[in-house]
């Protein structure tokens, strides 16, 4: 029987207790513990321990070699880029972390320190880079690319060929038609359906009945 390796989290919110589910289900990593600049986790993350804040990263590499970041990000998506960045300095490893019950094709590619989450498919020729999150139900399709510290919310559809590029979000429901490219920094709103090309920082929602 193989040994698992510890494994610390940064960021203790809801979707931190998402990651941790998959990460029980992977079976690859024991996770130490969790760290955040609050004083208290989510109640549900309670058996396992704060190890620290954010200054305390560097002590914590030198006994730990992976972590990964279960920070979320909606509209916001710094912390996840720098932690990204602070970690890559210190050195340590970031895993990448798939669902068993998740569907990732043999001929896909995933980059460090991406989480696929349950029942979501990544099909053949996508690219999927680092640091990003491919939430539960969510479909990227042949050939499109998912670039770095981007959010593929629940059950969106990212269609054939497009591109979605770094440190956007693409909300729950959404729709992105195929080979349209939506520029960095962008947020798609949920149940939005995109056809055309979107410029960088651009924020579509869908608009009431």
């Amino acid at each position: 029987m193989s040994t698992k390796e510890d494994l610390i989290l940064i960021g203790g919110g809801g979707h931190c207790l998402s990651c941790l589910d998959v990460i029980e289900m992977d079976g690859r990593y024991t996770v130490r513990g969790i760290v955040d600049q609050k004083a208290a986790v989510h109640p549900l993350l309670a058996p396992y321990p704060l190890l620290g804040h954010e200054q305390d990263l560097p002590e914590l590499a030198r006994g730990c070699s992976n972590f990964l970041i279960t920070i979320g990000q909606i509209k916001v998506w710094e912390p996840r880029k720098r932690f990204y960045e602070m970690l890559k300095d210190l050195g340590v490893n970031l895993p990448t972390i798939v669902s068993p019950l998740a569907y990732v094709s043999a001929r896909a590619t995933l980059g460090e320190g991406t989480i696929v989450m349950h029942f979501a498919m990544v099909n053949a020729g996508a690219n999927v880079d680092h640091n990003c999150i491919i939430n539960t139900k969510a479909l990227i399709e042949h050939d499109a690319i998912i670039e770095e510290h981007c959010h593929i919310s629940t059950a969106a559809i990212v269609n054939g060929a497009t591109t979605v590029q770094s440190c956007s979000f693409i909300g729950s429901n959404a729709v992105l038609r195929e080979a349209v490219t939506i520029g960095e920094q962008s947020i798609v709103g949920a149940g939005v359906t995109v056809l055309h090309d979107l410029k960088p920082r651009s924020f579509l929602k869908r608009q009431p009945l």
